[in-house]
């Protein structure tokens, strides 16, 4: 029998406490049919009982995933926690990682969608996109500030880049660790615009990125991007990238480097750790 890819399905949280139960619970358990899967939260120093609601979830019975908790010592930030993430997947041998948020604004039920085209070979990001679907994410509660804000800079972006993407904003992703091993990604920031960088990332070292449909959802929950800042980041980032490849700007996280194990990643302690967690 051939031996089933395996996956870590990564969910960063932060104050999620009122969402985290609903998220874990909702991630598909027939995933195991088919996958070698294990859940991963890492909490960013939550000031809510976010790690207590894992537990109790946990504890429950009700979750059939291994699944660990991890607390970072300090607040990474979004971007930082990501970080320490995919160190852990390439630590621990994984084949792909997908990236899951704790507020609930992703739908875990679309993990499949993600997750195939790259254990399949055919991509190695796949990205869930909101903007497939005409004015989906309009029907599906997303500000009409957004939505243009969204618009104008996946526009500016594919111009810049030379891709045709049609979201460069979502959070909803699946990477192949294999290439999460050859791209830099620990020298990105630590703040949202992460998610451009590790995208400049993988389109200069040529990296299939695939999308995939996913409905869209905007809750109660507290957004703590700024936005207008977030907007003139991704901007210079961007713009910075371009400058780049044209030779007039340089930045060691474009330039084509082997990050290793002792690359400096913030180390993540154990708070929680399921009976059937075997990985720490």
């Amino acid at each position: 029998m051939d031996k089933k890819p395996s996956i870590l399905i990564f969910i960063v949280a932060y104050n999620a406490e009122s969402t985290i139960e609903n998220v874990l619970m909702r991630i598909p358990a027939d995933l195991l049919d088919d996958f070698d899967a294990e859940v991963l939260v890492i909490d960013d120093q939550s000031s809510d009982d976010t790690v207590l609601r894992c537990a109790e979830t946990i504890q429950s019975g009700k979750i059939r995933f291994k699944t660990n908790v991890l607390v970072n010592p300090e607040n990474q930030g979004y971007g930082g926690n990501q970080k320490v993430g995919y160190q852990y997947a390439i630590e621990h041998d994984f084949d792909c990682v997908a990236l899951l948020h704790g507020d609930g604004q992703y739908a875990p039920e679309y993990l499949r969608d993600l997750i195939t085209p790259v254990t399949k070979g055919e991509a190695e990001a796949v990205f869930g996109s909101r903007m497939m679907t005409p004015f989906g994410a309009l029907k599906g509660g997303m500000p009409a500030y957004k939505f243009v804000g969204n618009k104008i800079l996946t526009l500016f972006q594919n111009i810049m880049l030379k891709t045709s993407l049609s979201e460069f904003h979502s959070g909803y992703r699946a990477y192949s660790v294999k290439a999460l091993k050859q791209i830099p990604f620990h020298l990105n920031t630590p703040d949202f615009h992460f998610d451009t960088e590790i995208i400049i990332q993988l389109i200069l070292w040529g990296f299939r990125i695939a999308e995939r449909p996913i409905p869209t959802y905007y809750g109660d929950e507290i957004c703590y991007v700024n936005g207008l800042k977030y907007a003139l980041d991704v901007v210079i980032t961007t713009t910075k990238a371009r400058m780049q490849r044209l030779g007039l700007f340089h930045e060691c996280k474009y330039e084509v480097i082997h990050p290793h194990n002792s690359n400096g990643y913030p180390e993540a302690k154990l708070s929680i750790k399921s009976p059937s967690g075997n990985r720490i």
